[in-house]
């Protein structure tokens, strides 16, 4: 145990092995990064479960949530395993949420996209509208770095889905090009197609591979980003929730 206490990295979890390997290198690098205490715990699908860990930690301990918006598992699934596990020395932190948008920008660049390409930010999708709104502002900050506008299409849950976006982009990116050649503009055209024929580009807002990130591949562009994965802005934004977390136990 680290004397600022044991650090809780929770994760959604999925069935793709992927997932669990890109979730250990996080916790890997956050332990060898801020010399902490790193245990992992899974929301749903996979083991252990935060109840599980917390009832093998002994002394304080921060659950930082590795979800990109505060949707049910943060608000309720999570909370309700720490009450479970009886443990009384917990601070459940923030997600970690729209501070790796550069990382999102990298991976997208890694994939090819071009200024100019249109970009669709692809999330997973959620029931809870408070999640949802908090996506809705992470296209807002990433159409600041594209410098486009960027919408937002859901894998799963929510609408609009990926694949219904990313056509509704290209028709418009297509209608655009071809009233301006007609209208004889063909820097205007070549403005409007980003030089790049029109390709549309979907940016993954998604931590790790799996089944959300496979529908994105299939939903119809050109360009599909991967997920963030173990990036340094991820490791920067655990440990900031973590010290979060350390500040507010003390204050209390």
């Amino acid at each position: 145990m680290s004397a600022g206490g044991t650090l809780v990295l929770v994760a959604h979890g999925t069935r793709h092995p992927g997932g669990g390997v890109v979730v250990e290198e996080i916790a890997r690098l956050v332990r060898e990064r801020g010399g902490v205490d790193v245990r992992v715990a899974y929301a749903d699908v996979r083991q252990p479960d935060v109840t599980a860990v917390l009832r093998e930690v002994r002394g304080p301990a921060v659950v930082v949530p590795a979800f990109l918006a505060a949707g049910y598992h943060v608000r309720v699934d999570v909370p309700a395993q720490v009450v479970a596990s009886g443990h009384r020395d917990v601070v459940i932190a923030e997600p970690i949420g729209a501070a790796v948008v550069p990382a999102v920008v990298e991976r997208l660049r890694e994939a090819g996209w071009r200024e100019g390409d249109p970009v669709v930010l692809g999330a997973a999708g959620s029931s809870d509208a408070r999640a949802l709104g908090e996506v809705r502002k992470v296209a807002e900050v990433l159409a600041q770095w594209v410098g486009g506008p960027v919408r937002v299409g859901y894998a799963a849950t929510a609408s609009p889905r990926i694949g219904e976006v990313v056509a509704e982009v290209r028709a418009a990116g297509a209608a655009g090009a071809a009233g301006a050649a007609a209208a004889g503009a063909a820097g205007a055209a070549g403005a409007a197609g980003g030089g790049s024929g029109g390709r549309v580009a979907v940016a993954s807002w998604l931590l790790a591979p799996g089944v959300f990130h496979r529908g994105m591949r299939e939903c119809g562009a050109e360009i599909v980003s991967e997920p963030i994965g173990a990036h340094e802005r991820v490791v920067e934004a655990v440990l900031l929730r973590y010290y979060e977390g350390r500040r507010s136990r003390w204050a209390a």
